[in-house]
């Protein structure tokens, strides 16, 4: 799993440089866990790692380059951000 979130955290990068690796890799994890639950909540059956990267992977590349800006409209992410003391 730890390759993967490097990979993504990678890619995230290669597509916003409004991000530092930390700020990406933080990204990654907190779209990981989310897509995870949510998809768990929702009463799917767990497809495993691969479907989880292919996902975000894919989110990356559709949104990867405004992903910064989410924090500016959504708290709920700024508070893990804040948590981490990144500041923009």
């Amino acid at each position: 799993m730890h390759e993967r979130i490097e990979n993504l955290t990678n890619r995230l990068l290669e597509k916003n440089d409004q991000l530092s690796y930390a700020e990406a890799r933080t990204w990654v994890e907190l779209l990981w866990e989310d897509f995870e639950a949510t998809y768990a909540k929702a009463g799917h059956k767990y497809k495993g790692q691969d479907m989880t990267a292919k996902v975000l992977q894919q989110w990356i590349d559709n949104y990867g380059e405004q992903l910064h800006e989410v924090l500016k409209n959504n708290p709920r992410y700024q508070k893990w951000f804040d948590q981490k003391k990144f500041y923009h």
